[in-house]
Parts: structure tokens; sequence; C-alpha cells
């Protein structure tokens, strides 16, 4: 496997309980700084195979590298970022962001001026001394990200982060992590089983089929960047939209006829 790349599957197979075949010959890879997208239907693996290359899980069989190196367990060069942003109830915004410096025993003069510049990043440097019960769902998942972040991560591992957020919160955090992205660069793996979010946000999109997931069809999105909302009326947004749309169609129908 080449080290050029952030990510690098090959041959994967995920099994469960000898029975549940969950992902089969899953292949592909994600560019330092690129950013990716994971598309499919609920049950595909999409999920799974973001917990292999996060470390949390092992595979069946196959190849999963990360910078060339072999994922055996979780690491300080990957941070993930889920559905829900699992903050520390009793902890303040700018203790729930700084818990990982503090725990790998570094100094708040180190931590506390990376913190504060994510935190007025994601527009939360009025939010400090709250607690995540004042805050509403599109600012607990600010705080999730900006806690990935200051861990200054190689790889930023999203698992639908937004996917519980009304449409005008999950657009005005699509919006968010675009400009983060355009500002830090970093390789991000998204997950999402939402078209318009996928070609919004991504380099490139990897469309998976129902289970036992597979990549499907590797699409280039070669819209110009910066990108904002505005695109989603776009001609040629709507034509990779409608490209995508018949990739998901002709995957249901195979399995189905399967």
């Amino acid at each position: 496997m080449s080290i050029l790349n952030a990510i690098e599957v090959a041959g994967v197979e995920k099994i469960y309980g000898g029975s549940v075949h969950a992902l089969s010959n899953v292949d592909f890879h994600v560019a330092d700084n690129e950013f990716a997208v994971l598309l499919g239907p609920s049950g595909c693996g999409k999920s799974t195979l973001l917990n292999l290359i996060a470390g949390f899980e092992d595979v069946t069989d196959g190849d999963v590298r990360v910078f060339g190196t072999p994922v055996a367990a979780p690491g300080p060069d990957r941070a993930v970022v889920f559905q829900e942003a699992a903050l520390f109830p009793w902890l303040s915004v700018i203790d729930n962001v700084t818990f990982g410096p503090r725990m790998q025993g570094r100094s708040a003069a180190e931590y506390m001026p990376v913190a504060e510049e994510f935190l007025r990043l994601v527009g939360l440097q009025d939010f400090y001394d709250k607690l995540p019960s004042q805050l509403s769902g599109g600012m607990k998942q600010r705080v999730g990200i900006a806690r990935a972040l200051v861990m200054n991560p190689r790889v930023l591992l999203m698992d639908e982060p937004f996917g519980a957020l009304d449409a005008q919160t999950r657009l005005s955090m699509q919006e968010l992590l675009l400009r983060v992205w355009d500002t830090h660069k970093k390789t991000v793996l998204f997950i999402t089983h939402d078209i318009d979010e996928a070609i919004l946000l991504a380099d490139t999109v990897y469309v998976m089929s129902a289970r036992p997931g597979r990549i499907a069809v590797k699409i280039p999105i070669e819209l110009p960047r910066p990108r904002g909302v505005d695109l989603l009326t776009d001609d040629t947004f709507n034509e990779l939209r409608r490209e995508i749309m018949g990739h998901i169609r002709t995957g249901a129908t195979i399995q189905q006829a399967a």
C-alpha cells in the first residue's frame, strides 16, 4: 500500500457472530487532506467501516491502514465525531473541549490558546462556562467538533454528525464544517445517507451497496471551493444528485433481485 494516502482499505470483510456479513471485499482510499464521504442506505455498513478505521473494531479479513500503519487500536492520529456529541454533562464547554489534552498531561499554556481558537472558529467564544444542558443540539455538535480538532488529529472521522439536527441547523452546520475544513485542511471521512450533504461537502463520494456493504462506485465531486448552501440549486449539483440517485437505485434493484 502507498503511504501517500491517509486511509487505505483493502479487501476488508466484517462478519459478526459468524453469520451476519456486514462488509464484503471493501476497497477504497482517501488522500491526505481529502474530504471523502461514504454514502449509502441505513444498515449498509458505513458506521462499521468507520469503526474499523477508528480502531474500535477488528476486521474479519483484509487490511486497514492510516498513513501506512496498520490499524490495531484507536490512536491520537484519528478523532471521531459521532451523531450524538456525547459531552460530559458535568463539565463546562471549555472543560469538555480541553478534556483530551488535560488527560494527556499537557500544560494549559499549550492547549488553552488552541482551544480558544477552535471555539471562536465554531462560534462558541461566548459559551466557555456553559454546561451541555444549556446548549442547543447544533451547539453541542460544535463543541464536539472543537473537542476533536483540539487533539490535532491527522484524520477526522465523522459518523452522521448532523443526522439528529433539524434541517435549518443542519445546513448551518454543513457550512460551518466547510469553513473549518477550508481553514485547517484535515483529512476527513464523513458518513451520511443524505445525497445533498454528500455532494456539498465532498471531494469524493463513495456510494456503498446494501448489506453486505461494498463500494459500488466512486464519484469525484469537482465543484469549486469554497462552497456554500447556494450550491444546492446549481445545475451541476443537480446533475450529480441524479447520477448518485441512479447508482443507489441500481444497487437497491440488484439487492432485491438477489
